[in-house]
């Protein structure tokens, strides 16, 4: 499993970043890669199952999206399985008027696709696309 740990400092309150990345429709506004979240489901514990579309080396991956752990304006986790498998980790810490915004991604690379040698680049591509994601998280939020 890789990791890959991203974080971004963001003038706007916590309630608002939590609710609209708890809104799983909202993230392909702001996720290069992520092309489509449909058939979401909200749990009575606030948890979210969907269904996603993602593209990654010029290849097409589907899968589910099951909510693990959801604490209102702290932290969102969610395992997704399917073509890329990994476990993603929200976290949202109020600094004074600013929030702190951390994305921890474990994934597997589906080596059997994409090959050994290709695995590198796309780590170092899956690098760039997490300093992106909050980047356009921060845009979208202090606008």
């Amino acid at each position: 499993m890789r990791k890959a740990i991203k974080s971004i400092t963001i003038k706007s309150p916590v309630e608002k970043i939590f609710d609209y990345i708890s809104e799983p429709t909202n993230l392909p506004e702001i996720w290069p890669s992520l092309i489509e979240i449909k058939d979401v489901q909200r749990l009575p514990d606030g948890n979210i199952n969907n269904r996603w579309v993602y593209k990654m080396a010029g290849m097409r991956f589907e899968g589910t999206s099951e909510g693990v752990e959801y604490v209102a304006n702290q932290r969102i986790v969610s395992k997704t399985k399917g073509g890329v498998e990994s476990t993603q980790t929200w976290m949202f810490q109020p600094e004074g008027d600013e929030t702190k915004v951390t994305i921890e991604i474990e994934y597997t690379i589906p080596i059997p696709l994409l090959g050994k040698l290709a695995e590198a680049i796309i780590v170092k591509m899956n690098e760039h696309e997490g300093e992106l994601l909050l980047s356009n998280l921060k845009a979208r939020m202090e606008v």
